[in-house]
């Protein structure tokens, strides 16, 4: 079994425009909801590609938080929830049909209590000693006030590999426990090292850093640009597909899905990070995130 964990769920409208004019008032043609937040669209990406995977994550109250819930429970995702008292959190997508391009508005996630907090590590830490557990996915930012050591203390009580989609302070204190792959994009790399990547060795150069403080894998996407690779001095770069793009968001979060998918079903990190790659161009092209269809990513 696959355990995906994280802190920061999300209730997602997705509103499609003919035209995005800014300063004026914009119908939308289309208008969306759907659970969402990197935790979630992990989540379900697996559920969908038929992976053996449990979901741990924080909810939010209100009506937002109930249908955050209801929409996992229709979609058939298997999540414990932790309860907050916290309103759940609501972004937004907005995507010019005319420019192709797509604006989003994050609201931060609200602060969590210490006991929520706690109850959100006590649940971890009892399915980390599941004996099915095969595999741990960290993925998303932390609430506001969370101590950034939160992710390396929820690792201290995990012997299986783990998957970190994490960025930041929260990464480099997480990097001890040695994860198998630690997976950030070019932007969340540029946070965590807090220098300039202009160029590709800068790229690699930081990559190495976080190889040495203790990553077994590095892997680095970059929206529809190579992603790169490597585990000590072994470096490999790959080129996604060209895609017919509808909605990029929840891309990063379907690449780590194939990966764990990948993985969990015996294949070596080339070909995982492949099919990785695969995923996420099959969600770039789907209005809704993470709604993968397994077949078509092992033709």
């Amino acid at each position: 079994m696959i355990l995906v964990a994280g802190l920061t769920p999300a209730w997602q409208q997705i509103a499609v425009l003919d035209r995005l004019r800014v300063g004026e008032v914009n119908r939308a043609c289309e208008v969306h909801w759907c659970a969402s937040g990197k935790v979630l669209n992990v989540g379900l990406a697996l559920t969908q590609l038929g992976a053996s995977v449990r979901t741990l994550s924080l909810v939010g109250s209100g009506a937002a938080g109930e249908a955050t819930r209801r929409d996992m429970t229709d979609l058939g995702v298997d999540v414990r929830w932790i309860e907050s008292h916290a309103p759940q959190r609501v972004c937004t997508t907005l995507l010019d049909r005319e420019s192709g391009q797509t604006t989003e508005i994050v609201e931060n996630s609200a602060a969590a209590s210490d006991a929520e907090l706690s109850a959100f590590a006590a649940a971890l830490a009892e399915e980390a000693v599941k004996p099915d557990l095969e595999m741990l996915i960290l993925t998303g930012s932390l609430p506001m006030g969370t101590p950034k050591d939160f992710f390396a203390a929820l690792l201290s009580g995990n012997s299986s590999p783990a998957i970190l989609d994490i960025r930041g302070e929260e990464l480099l204190a997480a990097l001890p426990h040695r994860p198998l792959v630690v997976k950030p994009n070019c932007e969340e790399l540029f946070h965590t090292v807090r220098r300039e990547l202009s160029t590709d060795d800068d790229i690699w150069q930081a990559m190495s850093e976080i190889n040495t403080r203790g990553a077994e894998w590095v892997i680095v996407t970059n929206g529809a640009s190579e992603v790169f690779a490597s585990r000590g001095a072994e470096r490999h770069r790959f080129q996604p597909p060209r895609v017919n793009l509808v909605n990029p968001i929840g891309c990063g979060d379907c690449f780590t899905a194939g990966l764990a998918w990948a993985l969990q079903r015996g294949e070596e990190m080339p070909t995982a990070i492949r099919t990785g790659i695969a995923a996420a161009a099959q969600n770039a092209e789907q209005l809704l995130p993470a709604r993968l269809d397994a077949r078509s990513l092992q033709t």
